[in-house]
């Protein structure tokens, strides 16, 4: 395993990062192909012991499950110093707001929660999850800042924005004193490299980390054609995500496949040595060992220029799907609040 910088920070991750959502109660959340807790456990002892010391999880995973696993895992496997622990926190609610519950408070008791969830005092990287188009990003960020200043939080991330939302949420942090987002965790792989466009020179030029999910997928970059899985069949976002574009992408999965047999490695490593040429560290979910596993031997698989361009030429255009798609009609509908009363321009 090799290790960097979460970019400005002084956080020295692994350039995998475990993904924790295929962990958790199958019975309390959204997902019926979930781990259960020794199966989650083996898969954490194992990324442990091969150097891998980033972990990404969300109170949203499983209600909370996937959170506790996780911390139950780490206190036995683990010094808390020696592993980055990521979160994530959920929009404010309908209820919420209507009982006048604010961005703060919000932030505060989902926080609290998370820390009950993972044991622990703190986390390292607190990350918001998805925009939250009914709340002032103004209280986001104070909320935020007030756990930081708390010793709760280490540093900030933000997952599922535009290049423009970030881009002016970190000027309001920089005008009022607050801490701002220095890294992001966007949708983003060899099948879906929308990122490209805004989000990857903006973050070349700020130096914030990109830590993007679905590395791989939801496993279509890892699997050869006809081979299926328990998530294949049952995971309904992951289908749509990628469903629609299934004859587009075809001839790339041709070609990672035909990669990794020249190569004579896995798909697996194929497709995370290239987005490792772009990223500071993939979220790569896994639900067996050998993923996890093989997300480890692409750290030491190196692509020439040649073979990224041989992987990377077929490319079209993806139109945007899921959380983004919803962000994005969000943002267009109107104006957005950026703080009470005031707008940044």
């Amino acid at each position: 395993m090799t290790y960097t910088n979460l970019g400005p920070s002084d956080l020295t991750v692994s350039r995998i990062c475990l993904g924790c959502m295929g962990f958790g109660d199958a019975q309390k959340g959204q997902h019926t192909w979930t781990l259960g807790e020794g199966p989650s456990r083996q898969i954490i002892q194992r990324s442990l012991a091969l150097g891998i010391n980033f972990f990404d999880t969300a109170i949203g995973y499983q209600k909370g499950t996937s959170e506790e696993y996780l911390g139950r895992a780490l206190r036995d496997f683990a010094r808390r110093e020696d592993v980055v622990i990521a979160t994530k926190f959920l929009p404010r609610t309908n209820q919420e707001i209507a009982a006048g519950v604010s961005g703060q408070e919000h932030i505060r008791r989902m926080l609290d929660q998370s820390l009950k969830n993972l044991g622990t005092e703190y986390v390292d990287l607190y990350i918001y999850h998805m925009w939250d188009h009914q709340t002032p990003i103004y209280d986001i960020l104070d909320g935020l800042t007030r756990a930081v200043r708390a010793g709760k939080v280490r540093y900030l991330g933000i997952s599922n924005c535009c290049a423009w939302q970030l881009a002016k949420a970190n000027a309001l942090a920089e005008r009022e004193g607050f801490a701002k987002f220095l890294s992001v965790q966007g949708h983003y792989n060899l099948i879906f490299r929308e990122e490209e466009r805004e989000m990857v020179p903006y973050c070349r030029e700020e130096g914030i980390a990109m830590t993007p999910y679905s590395a791989l997928a939801g496993g279509r970059l890892s699997k050869e054609p006809g081979e299926t899985s328990k998530r294949f069949r049952e995971d309904s976002y992951a289908q749509l995500k990628y469903g629609a574009a299934q004859a587009q992408d075809a001839p790339i999965l041709a070609r990672v496949a035909e990669l990794a047999h020249r190569r004579g490695v896995s798909m697996t490593e194929i497709s995370l040595a290239w987005l490792l040429t772009k990223v500071t560290a993939p979220v790569v979910g896994a639900t067996r060992l050998h993923h996890v596993e093989g997300a480890a031997k692409a750290v030491d698989l190196m692509l020439t220029a040649e073979e990224c361009s041989y992987l990377e030429e077929l490319y079209t255009p993806h139109p945007l799907v899921g959380v983004m798609a919803q962000n994005t009609a969000a943002a267009a509908a109107g104006p957005h609040v950026w703080s009470a009363g005031s707008e940044l321009h």
